[in-house]
């Protein structure tokens, strides 16, 4: 019999009641650490104290009205998002499969005004996660995201990740767009270096096609700057934001230039919920504390100690693990063994972690965790790694 809830989760045993800061607390009392903050989304933490004052007082006054009328909430966030980035106008969602959706047509709309229509084209890389709407899924092209879900969306391109000459031979007359993930999180925290994201803006330059980034993972100060592009000192046309925008609350944005939303006039695209009061009142407050230079400079300082303890970590332990990669406070452990065995044992020494591909475990804490809870961090994964060991001999 299907259970109430539709079985499309592989769900750990582990049912969370509470959490605290970098802490959540499972049902029979036990509390784990945790360093996967719901896959990058609880920037902040839980149960933040400046965030639920934000939600409070907003559910207070006005839950929803919709887009049909001003919200000043959604005025305010997009002020504060127009004033720290590249973008001129910022377009609101509630998840980054939205926002997705929202990249392919403004690009794709952008050229049909422009006069050609044919440019529908969106050149992406393999290993991507962009979501998991026909768009998000034709974009990623992997038999695991597009088998038995009918004809895939078309005008989509996979490159191999680091493939220079395959990319320059994917573009043509119908190319619209190159949309890539400065930091690929479900393929296995890839870092894209910065010499090759200022090759694809000069690319995009010189072949007159929009560069699109997917930021849910890897902005909102994850990598220590607000958005990871800016260590490249290069800026998109389109981005796609989520997660850790709403630190915890559903919310999602698309950030574009002037010209780059020339096409979406009145009428084009919406949305019932996306930029509503309460999303928007706790990602002003989410964007006053993680844009602040102090908190990204301690966002990298936590960084650094966290990523010399793994390296640690890896010497100590090199039957388990291979190496270290990622950017800031996004991080992989590249396994030896199979990363659900990492995860597992982690699990066993209460502390969350996130698989991804090529057997790497995402370590994504909260931005704001303190340096006990990074040692804290580094043991229980030594614990991990012991346990596995024991296994592996006995």
């Amino acid at each position: 019999m299907i259970p109430s809830v539709l079985p499309t989760y592989n769900r750990a045993p582990l049912s969370f009641v509470k959490g605290e800061g970098s802490w959540l607390i499972e049902a029979d009392g036990r509390r784990f650490l945790d360093m996967g903050a719901g896959i990058a989304v609880n920037a902040l933490g839980h149960a933040n104290s400046d965030l639920i004052e934000a939600l409070t007082e907003q559910a207070g006054k006005l839950w929803h009205t919709s887009n049909l009328y001003q919200i000043p909430e959604q005025q305010a966030l997009a002020d504060k998002l127009v004033d720290a980035t590249f973008a001129d106008t910022v377009f609101f969602t509630n998840s980054g499969t939205e926002s997705c959706e929202l990249a392919v047509k403004m690009a794709r709309k952008y050229f049909y005004e422009k006069g050609e229509p044919e440019r529908i084209g969106i050149i992406a890389f393999e290993g991507a996660f962009h979501g998991r709407s026909h768009a998000a899924i034709a974009a990623a092209g992997s038999e695991k995201m597009v088998k038995g879900f009918g004809p895939v969306l078309p005008g989509f391109t996979q490159v191999a990740w680091g493939d220079h000459d395959g990319l320059h031979a994917a573009i043509d007359e119908t190319t619209a767009a190159i949309l890539i993930e400065p930091v690929q999180g479900e393929g296995g925290i890839r870092p894209l270096p910065d010499q090759c994201l200022k090759g694809l803006r000069d690319l995009c330059d010189e072949k007159g096609i929009l560069l699109i980034l997917d930021e849910v993972q890897c902005g909102m100060g994850r990598t220590g700057k607000l958005f990871a592009h800016e260590w490249a000192g290069v800026d998109p046309d389109i981005m796609m934001v989520a997660k850790g925008i709403g630190g915890g609350f559903p919310l999602g944005a698309v950030l574009a230039t002037e010209d780059a939303a020339s096409g979406m006039t009145a009428g084009t695209h919406g949305s019932t919920y996306g930029g509503n009061p309460l999303a928007c009142a706790v990602g002003a407050r989410v964007m006053d504390i993680v844009s602040d230079p102090d908190f990204l400079q301690s966002v990298n300082e936590k960084a650094g100690r966290l990523r010399q303890g793994l390296e640690g970590l890896v010497a100590s332990h090199p039957k388990v693990f291979d190496h270290v990669r990622g950017s800031g406070l996004m991080l992989g452990l590249k396994c030896k063994v199979p990363a659900a065995d990492v995860v597992g044992a982690a699990y066993d020494a209460q502390m969350i972690t996130v698989p991804a591909a090529d057997d790497v475990v995402r370590l994504l804490p909260p931005l704001n965790l303190s340096d006990d809870e990074v040692t804290e961090a580094l043991a229980r994964l030594e614990t991990a790694a012991v346990q596995i060991e024991t296994s592996q001999d006995s």
